[in-house]
């Protein structure tokens, strides 16, 4: 099943985006829960529409930890998106930005630690990109709050080598199509891919042992070919099409694919 949440996320955070917006993706999450509740064989499943800025992390760990007794995983996907020069992103701006994405990442991570170290499998993914270009003219806000989310999970990461606890970021090679890339016009339904292959690069690391996968920055691509994927088109939003690597190019204009 594909489900377009974690993206959504990123365009109804900004505030440009109408309210039918944030109401759409509210009944897309619910939607997904019933799907998956469905098919689970009666296994337990839920979700908390989670606002960053308003509720507190801590608030939303507790009440998983309530209904489920414990964590496994934490997958810190909700992000803002603005990309500006700088004198077009006041700080307001420039605190959404960080209180969503590398403050959002740091606060969610805390306030679940102790449960995840009480898990025999525990991992924490970010979404963001490899530290590669740190000067990023004409994004340098958003450049900040991405990025640090990737500081924190490498550095996390180190601190946590005797805790068993895997801790990775991942990042999408092509765009993928979401509410985000088609509000801010990021490219066309022939650049993008759909966010199946963001779920199955997940798929992927949260089923690597813990113990071993731990301090990456991975591409999406670059760990589905780990895998043994070695043709990425039945991911294309456009059959035929052939995306190239807009988001990857974002924060690395130096990005080549392997050959």
């Amino acid at each position: 099943m594909r489900v377009d949440i974690g993206n959504a996320l990123a365009s109804v955070a900004d505030p440009g985006v109408s309210r039918d917006a944030l109401d759409r993706l509210d009944e897309d999450v619910a939607r997904a829960h019933d799907r998956i509740e469905r098919g689970r064989a009666g296994d337990e499943f839920g979700y908390a529409s989670l606002n960053l800025p308003d509720r507190t992390d801590a608030a939303a760990i507790e009440d998983a930890v309530d209904e489920f007794g414990g964590i496994d995983f934490v997958i810190n996907n909700a992000g803002a998106i603005h990309i500006a020069p700088f004198d077009e992103t006041p700080p307001k701006r420039f605190d959404l930005l960080t209180g969503v994405n590398v403050r959002g990442t740091y606060v969610t991570t805390y306030a679940a630690l102790p449960y995840l170290r009480e898990s025999d499998y525990a991992h924490v993914l970010a979404f963001s990109p490899p530290v590669t270009n740190t000067a990023r003219p004409g994004m340098a806000a958003y450049a900040v709050s991405k990025y640090g989310m990737t500081v924190v999970m490498q550095s996390l990461a180190e601190e946590l080598a005797g805790d068993d606890i895997g801790v990775n970021s991942l990042w999408p090679v092509a765009a993928i199509e979401s509410e985000a890339t088609r509000h801010f016009g990021m490219g066309t339904p022939e650049d993008w891919r759909t966010p199946q292959v963001v779920c199955d690069a997940v798929t992927e690391v949260l089923t690597r042992d813990p113990t071993e996968c731990t301090g990456n920055a991975f591409y999406d691509e670059e760990i589905l070919r780990e895998a043994g994927v070695e043709a990425f088109d039945r991911y294309n939003v456009v059959e035929g099409a052939d995306p190239g690597p807009m988001s990857a190019h974002l924060f690395d204009p130096d990005y080549e694919r392997p050959n």
